[in-house]
């Protein structure tokens, strides 16, 4: 007896698109639904904008918060303002946390370090970042973000995800959808996570922040660890030969396909692909972490913690690594920059683990030819207040939550190099000009690639998702070569 037909309502629909239901279904099912539910590929034609100045993107997310009056938004006006209270006209009614809501005042703060006008647009940039100093004519650094979040889970799933509600697709994995690999031996969208000396340890990292949500599962980010299994599970059971290996997969996939076919369910064709890439994966991992063929030299732009896997040093230059296997998204978390306390400790000790990485990556990529195809993001979910958590000056005092204005910097891919975008008060509290909400961005990063943020869309309960959500966003012209 034949086994019956098992369809979920996705994988229904998907082939009701393929009859007469078609018709009618046309005006309700974006063509990508169907055709994931039918297992095929998307194709990027269907998403395109323009042509991409990007083939891919690496993400150097800065998770806990970096503050943006200490590192790239330093004011004169602070030097006269450190010890005033921060006024009630300036806040406007904003919420602060919890941490520092009763404070019977708000004492401004003045940057904890002098910095320097640097690169041809004279931003400011802390000397705490003396690399990031050098390479101030090859970036774009906006002072106008925002976000609505104070608190750091919605905050960085927001800027990770596009929405402060759990169960989104993660940036990575819309790229993944919308563009594939260019490498059948690397997954579209990896992943690594490193522990700074700021604050340690710091908020916790989740991995729906790499997660695939309701798109089909083979778009996750894949991580890469640190030690002598990188990728985990990638290595056969003792005894068992690769050739072997090969042998089970190819039967697993007959039974895997006969199954799809039956009940048309996209999640089986997802399983098949995930087995090919880890099995194609014992071979190029090893080959890329495998840093013998790298010269003295690039070694020694990365800085001394470059020879210890795992740090971010050691993840930047794999970064480049992967951009040069056709890796579409490389993100890279790295924790520690919640200074509540202790700022004037922890931020200079978070500042040594990135700053030389961070500009030796933009330069590597830039003498081997690929900083003009690859978008850098340098940035975290928020930034600080300007006013002290805690008593001004004390060895105990740092700074709060703030979304109202904070700094990233971006390179690469047409980006317009040694450029400022946006504009804050004097006490880098409200944006006065160019605001940039984190919508915008993931628009930016998007249309860099080619793709239209409207036209990447995947249809579910009801909505046609989007890593943009349903709220206006716009791709940030100004900051466009």
């Amino acid at each position: 007896m034949k086994a019956p037909l098992l369809l979920d309502r996705r994988a229904f629909l998907g082939r009701s698109a393929g009859g007469i239901g078609g018709i009618a279904l046309h005006t309700l099912l974006a063509e990508g639904m169907a055709m994931a539910a039918r297992g095929e590929e998307v194709s990027p034609e269907m998403f395109k904008a323009v042509a991409p100045k990007a083939k891919r993107v690496i993400f150097l997310f800065q998770s806990g918060g970096p503050s943006h009056m200490d590192l790239f938004d330093g004011k004169d006006a602070l030097e006269k303002l450190h010890g005033t209270n921060l006024p009630d006209s300036v806040r406007a009614g904003q919420r602060v946390t919890g941490m520092t809501s009763g404070q019977s005042s708000f004492p401004v703060l003045k940057p904890i370090a002098p910095g320097k006008r640097c690169g041809p647009a004279g931003v400011w940039i802390s000397d705490l970042l003396p690399w990031t100093q050098k390479i101030a004519g090859e970036i774009c650094v906006m002072r106008s973000m925002h976000t609505e979040a104070i608190n750091h889970d919605p905050a960085i799933t927001l800027a990770n995800t596009g929405s402060m509600q759990l169960g989104h697709a993660s940036a990575g994995a819309w790229v993944s959808y919308g563009l594939g690999s260019e490498n059948k031996n690397f997954p579209a969208f990896m992943v690594m996570i490193s522990q700074g000396t700021g604050k340690n340890p710091d908020q916790p990292i989740f991995s729906r922040l790499w997660g695939s949500g309701y798109l089909p599962s083979q778009h996750q980010g894949v991580i890469l660890g640190a030690g002598k299994e990188p990728v985990l599970y990638l290595d056969n059971p003792p005894g068992i030969s690769r050739e072997q290996r090969r042998s089970t997969l190819d039967d697993l996939a007959t039974l895997n396909t006969r199954f799809g076919e039956q009940a048309a369910d996209p999640e089986t064709m997802a399983r098949i692909h995930a087995y090919e890439m880890a099995f194609r994966m014992q071979a190029s991992v090893p080959e890329l972490t495998d840093l013998t063929g790298e010269s003295a030299e690039t070694l020694e732009l990365y800085g001394p913690e470059v020879r210890k896997p795992g740090t971010y040093a050691a993840n930047c230059l794999l970064a480049r690594r992967l951009a040069e296997r056709g890796v579409r998204f490389i993100q890279l978390f790295h924790r520690g920059w919640d200074q509540h306390v202790a700022i004037t400790r922890q931020l200079p000790n978070q500042c040594r683990d990135t700053d030389q990485p961070s500009a030796a990556l933009v330069m590597d990529l830039k003498r081997r030819g690929l900083l003009d195809d690859t978008l850098v993001i340098w940035g975290g979910e928020f930034g600080r207040t300007v006013y002290s958590q805690g008593q001004l000056g004390g060895p105990s005092s740092g700074r709060d939550h703030h979304g109202r204005c904070f700094s990233l910097w971006l390179a690469g891919a047409g980006i317009k190099p040694g450029h400022v975008h946006g504009e804050t008060d004097d006490f880098c509290w409200n944006i006065t000009k160019d605001p940039v909400h984190l919508r915008d961005l993931h628009a930016t990063m998007l249309e860099r690639l080619g793709i239209d943020h409207n036209k990447l869309v995947f249809p579910y309960r009801g909505l046609d998702q989007k890593l943009t959500g349903v709220e206006a966003a716009k791709v940030v012209g100004e900051i466009l070569a």
